[in-house]
């Protein structure tokens, strides 16, 4: 199952990013540290192609902090890019934002030059939470929720420090399966664009490969975390549900309140410090994906050149998916 969610106003926030991005010495794009290289956005760096760019790894307090030193040193190893990593609601990171800025455009600052930053992202990442943190009060709406701010607005964070901030956005294809469900898990894709036990089963087949400690302390099953990493996904599915209570009749298991559970539990930590992938594996990932569409669009081609039409596939928020 592909996962895809491009809604009308994402489109509107493309245009305005390109616009915006002519006049701008530097952009910071928001990542989720449980996730950096599904939530870093390839139309995004397409946008701003050239401009220095820092990489803010929002939530890193939910990440696994050893995985979380590999990114930041995978990204800052790229020319014209820093990488810092900040909590959901740290308190003071202005002074570390205005310094990773400044070093990124040292010729930029003063009353006569002043920077100006744009600040973008995936949905639900924690860029409202950081605005509201930068500037000691609320001035963008927070929540569990993708797709909350709508519209662009420009904020002083110094006197010589202006910060555009942009909607969440996404990207019109998703071509690393991967990513989509990964996504889907850390709440930045509307819940109508996926089934939640079928990204429940992808999560769980990561995390009791790599994280089953985690599971087996949080819902307390009565297996070793060798045995919870040789379930498969739906058997784990169905032991988390029995030992939760989510049940239907004559003890069957519900999957979907199941699922609901371990998503819930997975978005607010409570599984323990995760992060779904490495540099190695979303790189890996990432040529696949890129292959099995190339793959996908010979296909298209040939058929073409047979004179039979290439149809289409489902459609998603108004967006068709190949």
């Amino acid at each position: 199952m592909a996962i895809q969610w491009f809604p009308g106003h994402m489109h509107l926030t493309r245009k305005a990013i390109a616009e915006r991005v002519k006049e701008i010495d530097v952009v910071i794009e928001m990542l989720d540290a449980r996730l950096p290289g599904s939530s870093a956005n390839p139309l995004l760096a397409e946008l701003t192609a050239g401009r220095p760019t820092l990489k803010i790894l929002s939530k890193q307090d939910l990440a696994d902090p050893a995985r979380t030193e590999d990114w930041l040193a995978h990204y800052s190893a790229r020319p014209g890019t820093r990488a810092i990593a900040l909590e959901a609601g740290a308190a003071t990171p202005v002074k570390a934002l205005i310094a990773a800025c400044k070093a990124l455009a040292p010729g930029r600052g003063g009353l006569a030059k002043p920077m100006r930053v744009l600040i973008c992202g995936i949905p639900n990442v924690g860029k409202s939470t950081l605005i509201n943190a930068l500037v000691g009060r609320k001035v963008a709406k927070t929540g569990d929720e993708a797709g909350i701010t709508k519209m662009e607005q420009r904020l002083t964070l110094a006197d010589d420090f202006y910060l555009y901030d942009t909607p969440g956005m996404l990207w019109p294809r998703i071509t690393v399966p991967q990513s989509g469900f990964r996504l889907a898990a850390s709440g930045a894709i509307g819940r109508n664009a996926y089934d939640d036990d079928l990204v429940a089963l992808e999560l769980l087949d990561y995390l009791r490969q790599h994280y089953p400690a985690g599971l087996q302390a949080r819902f307390k099953l009565p297996l070793t975390p060798e045995a919870i990493a040789a379930l498969k996904d739906d058997a784990l599915l169905e032991a988390i549900g029995q030992r939760r209570g989510a049940l239907l009749g004559k003890g069957r298991v519900n999957l979907q309140k199941a699922a609901e559970i371990v998503m819930t539990d997975y978005r607010a930590g409570e599984i323990g410090r995760i992060t779904l992938e490495t540099p190695e594996e979303f790189a890996a990932w990432t040529e696949a994906g890129q292959r099995a569409d190339a793959e996908r669009a010979a296909k298209k081609e040939a058929r073409a050149r047979r004179g039979k039409p290439a149809g289409k596939g489902p459609v998603a928020d108004g967006e068709p998916v190949e």
